[in-house]
């Protein structure tokens, strides 16, 4: 469980969250969403340790994580694992050291362990056998599933995805979407995506945080978005025609 507490922001004068408040729970995909400029970006840096808030705090269960030192922070960071948007792999490194890098750097296993483990996550990515392929050899779906075995090689506790469907066609970002669903259920782990992809929120929004202007303004489920009468909301779940059809059937 990872909760954030009054998260407040700024840059320079400009403030850009303005006393966020919110649990993701764990077991469970937990979603930010909300428009370019609503602050998404900023609050999961801010979880993640990458940026220092303005004011609030983070809680790793009952760890206040903003008052951590750098030292006690690589230990709640070595729980985490990330999945970046355009995957972020190593061009000059097959995919077999791409995810074993995490392994160099954070382990001290036999070589035979490392590849062990290395060979558990390309099968459990359904890439067994591509240890030696190099990223350019490999479709934009792919790269993200290599990008995943890399995000979960050190068994994380937590994990963030950073629009894990960007770039994709429909029916691979399904594929990402229903991978990353399983594998938080199967880990009991705190999942936290931030996406703009409607399909996304249907599939995966266990625990939804909506961002407008820098705040919280509406949290709930995906059972409950379409139902919802916040009209900010209505506005950026149902800007395309496909939704709002999806919406009027759903409130018949």
């Amino acid at each position: 469980m990872i909760r954030a507490e009054n998260i407040v922001k700024d840059f320079n004068e400009q403030q850009v969250l303005k006393g966020i408040s919110f649990t993701f729970e764990a077991g469970k995909c937990n979603l930010i969403i909300g428009r370019s400029g609503s602050g998404k970006t900023v609050l999961m840096k801010i979880l993640v340790g990458l940026l220092q808030p303005s004011g609030g705090k983070v809680w790793y269960d009952d760890t206040d994580f903003t008052a951590l030192d750098k030292k006690q922070m690589r230990a709640i960071r070595m729980k985490i694992g990330m999945l970046f948007q355009g995957s972020a792999l190593f061009d000059s490194l097959s995919v077999e050291q791409n995810i074993r890098f995490p392994l160099d750097m954070f382990t001290h296993q036999t070589p035979r362990e490392k590849l062990e483990r290395v060979n558990y996550c390309l099968e459990r990515v359904n890439l067994a056998g591509n240890n030696k392929k190099y990223p350019s050899e490999l479709s934009g779906g792919m790269q993200k599933r290599v990008g995943i075995a890399r995000a979960i090689v050190l068994q994380p506790k937590y994990l963030f995805c950073d629009e894990p469907n960007s770039g994709l066609d429909p029916k691979t970002a399904l594929v990402i979407d229903e991978l990353i669903r399983s594998i938080t259920f199967e880990n009991n782990i705190t999942t936290i995506i931030n996406t703009h992809d409607m399909n996304s929120v249907m599939e995966n929004g266990d625990n939804i945080c909506f961002l407008f202007n820098g705040q919280l303004e509406w949290s709930g489920n995906r059972d409950e978005v379409l139902q919802s009468d916040n009209e900010n909301l209505q506005s950026f779940i149902f800007a395309s025609p496909f939704l709002q059809r999806l919406r009027d059937a759903a409130l018949q």
